[in-house]
């Protein structure tokens, strides 16, 4: 084979060798604050969630804050107790290293402000009885119970959504990796013809000349 299609054949094959890691799915991670606690996920994006897998919480410095571990369906809870952003990363094995961060302001309220002490809180739950009994003629209260459940399902719904929206844009990015796969082959392909013809013509044109 002449020098210069051995160049080009054994770039198409580097290119074809090195294609199977890009396709490879995408790790789904994430943390937001819900009610007093942070909330994550840490899965990938075709479905598969890391289950049992503990998550080792850091503050911006790199010291150590504490470990959370996630469930059967990848998902897990934190308490926070330093009003700092939170650093999550977990090790999913196989080479997958993800690490994700929860912002200082987005950090639970509960974690960040204290509940006022002494007489200012005694004020508050005052006002909050009194404002309870002139309204209990007309509304019912919400506890903090169906508070927490509200929450809990609005939650639930929402979590598939976040695993949709990251299959749709592994698909998208999937199909451009394969469209410029299929370009670059495209073009290699045109470089062989040419090379092949721009050959056969030379061949061609020697016997003519010995003559």
């Amino acid at each position: 084979m002449p020098r210069p299609a051995a160049t080009l054949a054994a770039v198409l094959l580097a290119a074809v060798m090195l294609a199977p890691p890009a396709l490879a799915h995408k790790v789904v991670a994430a943390a937001y604050p819900s009610g007093d606690v942070i909330e994550g996920e840490v899965g990938f994006s075709n479905g598969d969630m890391a289950a049992d897998t503990p998550i080792a919480v850091f503050d911006p410095s790199g010291t150590r804050m504490g470990e959370a571990r996630t469930d059967a369906d990848g998902f897990f809870t934190y308490t926070p107790t330093r009003a700092v952003t939170h650093v999550f990363r977990a090790d999913l094995g196989a080479g997958h290293v993800v690490e994700f961060t929860l912002a200082a302001e987005d950090v639970p309220a509960v974690a960040a402000d204290p509940a006022p002490a002494g007489g200012a809180w005694a004020a508050q739950a005052s006002e909050a009885r009194g404002l309870t009994g002139t309204t209990a003629g007309a509304t019912v209260a919400v506890t903090p119970e169906i508070e927490a459940m509200i929450a809990a399902a609005v939650r639930n719904e929402v979590r598939p959504l976040r695993r949709e929206i990251a299959a749709y844009k592994e698909k998208n990015d999937l199909q451009t990796i394969l469209g410029g796969i299929g370009y670059i082959v495209g073009l290699f392909g045109l470089a062989f013809f040419l090379l092949a013809r721009r050959q056969t013509a030379g061949g061609g044109a020697a016997p003519a000349a010995a003559e």
